[in-house]
Parts: structure tokens; C-alpha cells; sequence
């Protein structure tokens, strides 16, 4: 539950950021394409920040890894509107608030929690960890938009400033490490260094094809947390509307990474990875053809928010059974840093399109047809016949 709540909290803050590109376009002046690009930025540093984390928690635990990203996403945010240039907002928004919200995410808690339980509960697990980090962007969107409407866009990211602290409590919890988990996970990987398990993991099929589902996930996730605001806008719908959906997504996920997390104990991950991606290509097609209503949105985003980030228990669960548990954070962390590269695509290339065409369609044409691939590169995952890195 610990890990569930620091999720909660820097992913609540983090995907509820593309509530600001409008706002600080207004007060400095900078242009979409230069707040976008900071905020794609942001999704990259988010995912170099990850093995970086997993390595060094590791080494270390958890805790001391979470009070380090803390402090900087604090510090991030609050010097945000200090920035009056694009270099200033890379550097607030883009490496310092991004990375600390990194040292408190996916691969560090997932890491930590797995090593800690047996296997049949891990997957579980994962999916209820998940499922603090959507609850996280149901609260944080809607309120940051009132935050922003009630008072100003200074106001509402200092808020969520102070907020940010709030996790080294949440992290106490984890500044004991269970031995019994410990000697478990070193287990699984005795005599191989992280180096050759690296080696390894990257000369492994299945690995790659997993890498590149989850490029596409990030792509389609960052563009959406970046832009479905203004794409509400676009539409002539009020921001609400945007704030709305991006807290319905949060709650939808909330079921669907709890499912997912339970189907993965019984069912092949691969073929859930599967039929999430093929089902977000059928989503966004169907929402190009309906009404632009604020009903369409609401549906939209349900629809969307049941597999958002559900892909991650399934994701880290492969991982796992590919590799075992010793090195979990270090190797999820890269499958994440590869789901961050697509995620600076998504947003950046969000930005520009808008800006070259007015609009958004071809963004949803490359979403359409990225997720179909990601969808069929999961097929080949060797799922069946799970290597360990003890008999590599």
C-alpha cells in the first residue's frame, strides 16, 4: 500500500502537467512547440531516470532513492514559474521535476514490492501499485485544473509542490529491506553480475519485442497526458472538459490495472499486452469518426483508461519471468526508459503537428498505427517457455 501511494502522488503530478501548456503558453509567450518539447523532454529524462533508480536501488533500497527524487521533483516544480525561457523550462520541467518523479515510480516500487512476495502474488500486486498511480491522476487532474481556475497556474504548481513531500513519509515503509526477500532475489541470480545480465537480457527476443510495445504505449500515453486538452480546446469545449477526461482515464485505470494484475496470474501476459494495444487502435479509430462532444470525450477516455498504464503489471511481470527478480528494477527500468523515448516523441511531435496543421489527425493516423503494431511484436514473446538468468 506504501508503494501504491507514492505512485498515487508523482503520477498524479506528473500526467496531470499537460494541465499547464496552456497557462504557461499565455504567461511567457514561449509557443506550444517550445512548452511541448519541454515536456517531451520531461517523458525522456522520466525514462532515463528509471534503470539509473533501479541500479542504484539495488544497491542502496528504496527509500533513500525516493527521498532523493522527491526532493528534486519538489524543487522542480516549485522554480517552474521562475522560467521565463524555453532552456529554463527544459531544465524545471523537463529534467529536474521528470527525474525526481522517476525515482519514485514503476521500477523502484514494483521492484521493491516484487522482491518482497511470493510469486503467485506479484503479479497482483503489480497491478494494485498500478492502480495508486491512476487513482493519483483522478485526484490530482480535476483539482489542479480548479487550483488553476480558482486562483492561477503559480498557485496550483506550487501546490502540487508541497504535495510532492508528502512521499518521503509514504516511503518509510521501505527503509527496512526483508532479508528473506533479499537472499531470494540474489538467489535467482547468483553468479551473474549486472553487466552480463544486461548482455543478456539485450540479446534476448523477447526482451526487445517487449521494448517495443512499450516504445508505443509511451508515445501514445505522453501525446495524450500533453495534448487531449488541447484537443478539447480544438474542438470548442471548455477546459473542464480536458481536466474531466484526464481524471476519468486515472479512474478507469485504477479497474483495468487491477485486472490486469489478476488476469496475469492465470493468463499469458503476452496476449494481454496483446489485446490492450489492438483495443486502443479500435478506441481511437472509432472516436475519429464520432461527435466531438463532451459525452464523446467522457466515453473516450473510459474506454482508453481501462488499458492506459494496465500495461505495466504484465509488462514487469514478463520481465520477471524472463529474468528473474535480482535485477527487476534495472531491467524494468530500460523496457521503461524505451516506453520514455516514445513518450518524447508523442509529446513533441504532438506539438508540432498542431502547429503545422491546426490540428491533431495525424497524430491519431501514427496512434492507430503504432498500437497495431505494438499489439502483433508481442506475439513473438517467449512467454511459454520462461528463461531465467541463473540457466542462461
Amino acid at each position: 500500500m506504501s508503494s501504491a501511494a507514492i505512485l498515487a502522488v508523482t503520477m498524479g503530478i506528473r500526467q496531470s502537467m499537460g494541465l499547464f501548456v496552456s497557462p504557461l503558453n499565455t504567461s511567457t509567450g514561449l509557443g506550444v512547440v517550445t512548452i511541448s518539447f519541454a515536456m517531451a523532454v520531461a517523458q525522456l529524462a522520466w525514462g532515463v531516470a528509471q534503470p539509473l533508480f533501479g541500479m542504484l536501488a539495488d544497491r542502496v533500497g528504496s527509500f533513500k532513492v525516493i527521498v532523493l527524487g522527491t526532493l528534486m521533483l519538489a524543487l522542480g516544480l516549485a522554480i517552474t514559474p521562475f522560467m521565463s525561457s524555453g532552456f529554463g523550462l527544459i531544465f524545471s520541467i523537463g529534467v529536474l521535476t521528470a527525474v525526481g518523479a522517476g525515482a519514485g515510480s514503476f521500477s523502484i516500487l514494483i521492484g521493491a514490492s516484487a522482491q518482497r512476495l511470493p510469486a503467485e502474488r506479484r503479479s497482483t500486486a503489480a497491478g494494485l501499485i498500478n492502480a495508486g498511480g491512476s487513482l493519483g491522476q483522478f485526484i490530482f487532474a480535476p483539482v489542479t485544473q480548479a487550483l488553476i481556475n480558482s486562483f492561477n497556474w503559480v498557485v496550483a504548481i506550487l501546490a502540487l509542490a508541497a504535495t510532492s513531500l508528502t512521499t518521503i513519509l509514504l516511503a518509510l515503509p521501505l527503509r527496512e529491506k526483508n532479508s528473506v526477500a533479499e537472499k531470494r532475489a540474489v538467489a535467482q541470480a547468483d553468479g551473474v553480475a549486472l553487466g552480463e545480465q544486461l548482455r543478456i537480457a539485450f540479446k534476448d527476443r523477447s526482451y526487445l519485442c517487449l521494448n517495443v510495445g512499450f516504445f508505443t504505449c509511451g508515445f501514445h500515453i505522453a501525446f495524450l497526458v500533453t495534448h487531449l486538452p488541447g484537443e478539447v480546446n480544438l474542438c470548442g469545449l471548455p477546459a473542464s472538459v480536458g481536466a474531466a477526461s484526464l481524471a476519468i482515464i486515472g479512474l478507469a485505470n485504477v479497474v483495468g490495472s487491477i485486472w490486469a494484475g489478476w488476469l496475469g496470474q492465470t493468463k499469458r501476459m503476452k496476449m494481454i499486452l496483446f489485446w490492450m494495444y489492438a483495443s486502443r487502435a479500435l478506441a481511437i479509430a472509432i472516436y475519429l469518426m464520432a461527435p466531438k462532444t463532451a459525452l464523446t470525450f467522457y466515453i473516450f477516455a473510459a474506454v482508453l483508461g481501462f488499458t492506459w498504464l494496465a500495461t505495466v503489471p504484465p509488462t514487469a511481470g514478463l520481465v520477471g519471468k524472463l529474468f528473474g527478480l535480482r535485477y527487476l528494477g534495472t531491467l524494468f527500468g530500460f523496457a521503461l526508459l524505451s516506453h520514455q523515448i516514445g513518450g518524447f516523441f508523442g509529446a513533441w511531435l504532438g506539438g508540432i503537428t498542431l502547429v503545422q496543421s491546426g490540428n491533431y489527425e495525424w497524430m491519431w493516423y501514427a496512434d492507430i498505427v503504432l498500437a497495431s503494431i505494438a499489439a502483433l511484436v508481442n506475439l513473438p514473446i517467449r512467454e511459454e517457455h520462461p528463461r531465467l538468468a541463473v540457466t542462461a
